[in-house]
C-alpha cells in the first residue's frame, strides 16, 4: 500500500359490538428513539452487507445503539479500516477470518459521538493512521490532503477536503485501480449521509455554525454535485445519529438518488441551504465536546475484560446525588421493585451510551448498579463514549441493608380511568417536542427528558405526576430526576405509548390547518374481501395455500361447496380459536357474502392472520363461474359442522403473492 500526493378496504361494513375500535400512533417519525435499540444484537457490530466492486469490497458494519456505520474497504489480501469504533477487535477478528491482513486506519474526521478505534487498531497491529492534515492530530499519523490517494490492493482511493460538518472533513472516492477516474463508491464520513449532511454546530465557537454551513453548499455543489449519478454513498451514521438530523433509516443510497431526494441539496440558494441546514437541530449531547478532544488527541488503550471490576463499598453516601452519579442499569421493572435513592434508570437494554452521555455530567463521579454481567457489558460499552465509572451489584447493596425506594408504573387502562377522574394526575410527557405536538395520549404537559431537572422546578411535588414517553425507556429515567428533585408521587406509564394504543385507547394528534382542536385518529380494523375471480385463481394456482370455511347450513353445504372447503357453525369459528392461526389466509364463504364479512370483521381484531371475505358470496361465485376452470362444485357428504380444519402443509404460502426480502435496519434516534 502506498499514498501519493497530489385495510384499506374498498368498502365500510358493520361489525358487530364486540369488534374494537383501535386508535393507531401512524405518524411518520414518531416511533420510539429506543424502541429499536432494545435487543441484545443492537450493541454490538452487524455486518449490514458486503457491496462488490471490480477488484475490491466493502463491509458496512452497523452499531445500532450509536448509529454508527464502519467499514472494511478489502481487496488482494490487504484491508483498510474506516472510521473505526473503539472496540475494535471485531475488526481484527474480520479480518483474521478472510485471510487478510490490516495495512492501515482512516479516520474521515475527528468523530464527537464516539471514541474511535483507531488508537487501539494502530497499536496491536503497528499500522498507519490517515486523517486530514486539518486535524491537527496529536497522535503519530500520515496527513492528507486535498489530492492525496492511497491503493489498497486493486483499490485506489481519492481523498477531497469536503468541510462543512467540521474543518477536517474528507470523503473518500473509491475505483478500481484500472480505471481510477471512474470512481464506484464514495466514503462520506458526517459530510453527506443518506437523507440529510452533517450538522455545523459541533466546534465549539472556534468557527460559527453558519460559516461552516456555506462551506457545506460549497463542499455540495462543487466537489460532490459534478460526480457521476451511480456512485454509492457510503456515510458514517444512519437513522437517530445526532451528527446531523432527519437522518434516512437507510443504509446506503446513489448520488443520483440523493441529488433527488436529499431535502437539503434541493436548495440551489446559499442563504436558503444555510437556513435549511441550521433549522431544526437537535441539541448536541454534552459529552460530544470531550468525545472530540480524545479522539483529536489520540484516546488512550482500554483494558478489556479486566478480571476484576472496579468496585465501591456500599455506603449511605451514595444517595447523595451532589457526590455521586449512580445510574442503575437494570430494566424498567427491576428499577421499579427497589432501587438506591437519587439514582436513575439508564436500562442496558437501549441507546444505553448515549444517553448516559446526554444524563450524566462528563465530570461527576459515575457509579453503576446492576448484575454483575450487566456491569461487565456497560463498562465496555461506556468505553465507547469515553466514560470511566465504578460499580456495585445489587447484592452487595442489599447485604449491607441498605434502603432501596420504589417506583410506580401505572397500566394503561388504570391510567386512563384516572385521567377521566376529576383528580386526575398530571401526565409528563418527556419526548421530544416534535414527537408530543405529533401525536399524544391526552392533555399532558411535554418536558423533554434532558431539560426535566430544569423544568421540574414548574411542578408540584406534591401533585401526582405520571411519565410518559414511546416505550417507557425515557420515562422511567424522568421517574429518577423527579424522584431526586423531591416528588414522592411519580408514576412510569408501564409500556409507554406503544402498550397504550395497544390497549386501544385514544391518541389524540396534532390539529390540521383549521381545525378547532386536536382530535383523535383511528383505524377501523376492517376484514379483507376476495373476489370471486381471485379466490378461483388462487384455488387453480395455488392449491392448498389458503382455507376455505363455509357457514352456511349443513344442508345448504351438503347440496354444493367450493373444492377443499369445510363446513363450520359460524358461532364455532367466532370462538374456537383454533381458527386465529395457521399458514395461509383463512377465507370464509356464505350465501351473499353478508354473514361471512361479519364474522371476518369480528377474526381480524383477534388476530395477525389475514381473514377474507368471498364478496358476494357463493351467489356470485357461480354466477361469475364458467364451470370449466377447475371449480366446480363438489356434490355429496362432507365432514360433519364443527370438524377442525386440517393443518395446513408445512411450508405453504399466503394467498397473496410473498414480497421481495427488504434490507431493514433498526431506526434510531433520541
Amino acid at each position: 500500500m502506498k499514498i501519493l500526493s497530489g385495510l384499506l378496504v374498498t368498502t365500510l361494513v358493520l361489525i358487530v359490538a364486540s369488534c374494537p375500535i383501535r386508535y393507531v400512533l401512524a405518524e411518520e417519525g414518531v416511533e420510539d428513539a429506543e424502541a429499536a435499540t432494545h435487543g441484545d444484537e443492537a450493541a454490538m457490530y452487524q455486518i449490514v452487507d458486503t457491496y462488490e466492486f471490480p477488484g475490491f469490497k466493502i463491509v458496512q458494519y452497523d452499531l445500532a445503539v450509536l448509529s454508527h456505520f464502519s467499514y472494511l474497504l478489502i481487496s488482494e489480501g490487504e484491508v483498510l479500516v474506516i472510521d473505526p469504533g473503539r472496540d475494535a477487535q471485531v475488526y481484527l477478528d474480520a479480518a483474521k477470518e478472510v485471510g487478510a491482513k490490516i495495512v492501515g486506519v482512516w479516520l474521515s474526521h475527528s468523530h464527537a459521538d464516539f471514541v474511535a478505534g483507531h488508537i487501539e487498531v494502530a497499536s496491536k497491529l503497528n499500522v498507519p493512521i490517515y486523517i486530514s492534515a486539518k486535524a491537527n492530530a496529536g497522535y503519530q499519523h500520515l496527513a492528507l490532503n486535498e489530492g492525496d490517494t492511497l491503493t489498497v490492493g486493486k483499490a485506489k482511493l481519492s481523498f477531497l477536503d469536503t468541510p462543512g460538518h467540521t474543518l477536517d472533513s474528507m470523503c473518500a472516492l473509491v475505483a478500481n485501480t484500472d480505471a481510477p477516474d471512474k470512481p464506484l463508491a464514495m466514503l462520506t464520513g458526517d459530510t453527506l449521509f443518506i437523507g440529510s449532511v452533517g450538522r455545523p454546530d459541533l466546534m465549539g465557537g472556534s468557527i460559527s455554525a453558519a460559516a461552516l454551513a456555506s462551506m457545506m453548499f460549497d463542499t455540495w455543489t462543487k466537489k460532490l454535485s459534478p460526480l457521476p449519478d451511480e456512485v454509492l454513498i457510503l456515510p458514517a451514521h444512519g437513522a437517530g445519529s445526532l451528527c446531523g438530523a432527519h437522518l434516512s433509516d437507510e443504509p446506503v443510497s446513489t448520488l443520483g438518488q440523493q441529488r433527488t431526494s436529499n431535502p437539503y441539496l434541493a436548495h440551489k440558494s446559499r442563504g436558503d441551504f444555510v437556513a435549511a441546514v441550521l433549522d431544526g437541530l437537535p441539541e448536541a449531547p454534552q459529552y460530544f465536546k470531550h468525545n472530540a478532544a480524545i479522539n483529536q488527541a489520540g484516546p488512550p488503550l482500554v483494558q478489556w475484560k479486566t478480571p476484576e471490576l472496579p468496585k465501591i463499598a456500599p455506603d449511605i453516601s451514595l444517595t447523595d446525588p451532589s457526590r455521586f452519579e449512580v445510574i442503575d442499569i437494570r430494566d424498567a421493572k427491576a428499577f421499579a421493585a427497589g432501587h438506591i435513592p437519587n439514582s436513575i434508570n439508564i436500562a442496558l437494554r437501549g441507546r444505553f451510551e448515549t444517553w448516559t452521555g446526554v444524563m450524566v455530567p462528563w465530570e461527576a463521579e459515575k457509579v453503576l448498579i446492576g448484575t454483575e454481567p450487566e456491569l461487565r457489558e456497560a463498562i465496555d460499552r461506556l468505553h465507547r463514549v469515553g466514560y470511566s465509572v465504578r460499580v456495585l451489584t445489587v447484592e452487595d447493596w442489599q447485604q449491607a441493608q441498605l434502603p432501596l425506594v420504589p417506583a410506580n408504573m401505572v397500566a394503561p387502562k388504570d391510567l386512563h380511568q384516572k385521567m377521566l377522574s376529576t383528580d386526575s394526575p398530571l401526565i409528563v410527557d418527556v419526548r421530544l417536542p416534535k414527537e408530543w405536538m405529533a401525536a399524544r395520549i391526552g392533555t399532558i404537559i411535554n418536558m423533554p427528558l434532558n431539560h426535566l431537572a430544569e423544568s421540574a422546578a414548574k411542578l408540584d411535588p406534591n401533585q401526582e405526576i405520571v411519565t410518559v414517553c414511546n416505550s417507557a425507556y425515557r420515562s422511567m429515567m424522568a421517574v429518577g430526576i423527579l424522584q431526586r428533585a423531591g416528588f414522592k408521587k411519580v408514576s412510569n406509564l408501564e409500556g409507554g405509548g406503544e402498550a397504550w394504543i395497544e390497549a386501544g385507547l385514544p391518541v389524540f394528534y396534532a390539529k390540521s390547518p383549521g381545525a378547532e382542536a386536536a382530535v383523535p385518529r383511528r383505524e377501523i380494523q376492517l376484514a379483507e374481501r376476495i373476489s370471486a375471480a381471485e379466490l378461483k385463481r388462487i384455488m387453480m394456482d395455488l392449491p392448498g395455500t389458503i382455507e376455505i370455511v363455509d357457514i352456511r347450513p349443513a344442508s345448504h353445504f351438503a347440496d354444493y361447496n367450493l373444492p377443499g372447503s369445510r363446513n363450520v357453525d359460524i358461532v364455532d369459528l367466532i370462538q374456537n380459536p383454533s381458527y386465529l392461526t395457521g399458514v395461509g389466509s383463512l377465507v370464509i364463504v356464505d350465501r351473499d357474502g353478508s354473514l361471512s364479512m361479519m364474522a371476518a370483521g369480528i377474526l381480524s381484531q383477534k388476530t395477525p392472520r389475514r381473514i377474507k371475505a368471498l364478496f358476494g358470496g357463493l351467489d356470485a361465485y357461480w354466477s361469475e363461474s364458467d364451470f370449466g376452470a377447475g371449480a366446480q362444485p363438489i356434490m355429496g357428504p362432507q365432514p360433519p359442522i364443527g370438524t377442525l380444519p386440517a393443518a395446513a402443509p408445512t411450508g405453504a404460502s399466503s394467498s397473496v403473492p410473498s414480497q421481495p426480502p427488504v434490507k431493514k435496519r433498526k431506526k434510531a434516534g433520541c
